[in-house]
């Protein structure tokens, strides 16, 4: 019997999407596509190792515990999903292959091999459509309020044998306009590489929470890619999110001046 929409998830199973500061007074709004890497109990883990749950091809490291801290210093709205990518990128559009890979990097998931499309939406219905329900509604909830866009990934530092030498990237897709201000800033620290639509960059295809959520609503937004070893401990997420608290105000007054 395949998987049915109603069991992916048992009742005692934590819901997908966590909502910190529903009603936060700040312009900016986070998102976190990729904030956990629990399995669905009946999925078991995919056919991955242990070891390979702790890497990124799971979740984005450090990721989510710095959006929190960003989100209790603005009084800002974040909506996080805690359930592994490999079940369902929630940040791919559900049509594309990649939404549920069989190999992520060079790793195998046995349990993502010849999926039905019953199973497929099981998984659609279970984690990624709550999740950008939630955000979706949060945004219809503040319309009217100037809203800053901001998703919050993270990024490992090898792909694939690829050394990558940012520290720090932002990415866009139709509107650059605060990813570039942010970017400024950051090289105005003095310390940092940051990328420019590096290591990754946004398109329909590969992204989904800044597409339909942000551009779709003609929102300013920005993605921030943190390398995942900077802010792999407690220490780095609130070194990176201290910085980040100074600096985004500056950006979305900026941004507010020149509009």
């Amino acid at each position: 019997m395949q998987p049915s929409i109603v069991t992916l998830l048992s009742e005692d199973e934590p819901a997908p999407v966590v909502i910190d500061h529903p009603d936060g007074a700040s312009d900016f709004f986070f998102v976190c596509d990729h904030a956990g890497r629990r399995m669905p109990r009946r999925l078991g883990q995919l056919g991955v190792s242990d070891a390979e749950m702790e890497r990124h091809i799971a979740y984005d490291i450090g990721a989510a515990s710095v959006a929190v801290r960003l989100a209790d210093a603005f009084d800002a709205t974040l909506i996080r999903q805690i359930y592994s990518r490999l079940v369902i990128d929630c940040n791919r559009d559900p049509s594309v292959p990649s939404s549920i890979p069989e190999i992520s990097e060079t790793t195998p998931i046995p349990g993502n091999v010849g999926l039905t499309d019953a199973e497929r939406e099981a998984r659609r219905v279970a984690l990624f459509q709550p999740y950008h329900a939630a955000i979706t509604a949060a945004l219809d909830a503040r319309a009217a309020r100037p809203t800053a866009f901001v998703a919050v990934h993270s990024f490992t530092p090898v792909y694939k044998g690829e050394v990558r030498p940012w520290h720090a990237g932002v990415l866009y897709n139709r509107d650059a306009r605060l990813s570039l201000l942010l970017k400024r800033l950051l090289l105005e620290e003095g310390d940092l590489v940051v990328g420019d639509n590096e290591p990754y960059f946004v398109n329909d295809l590969t992204d989904y929470s800044i597409p339909v959520h942000a551009e779709r609503r003609a929102l300013p937004y920005l993605e921030l890619e943190i390398r995942q070893d900077l802010i792999a401990n407690e220490a780095g997420q609130a070194g990176w999110a201290a910085r980040l608290i100074r600096l985004l105000p500056k950006v979305w007054t900026e941004f507010r001046a020149a509009s």
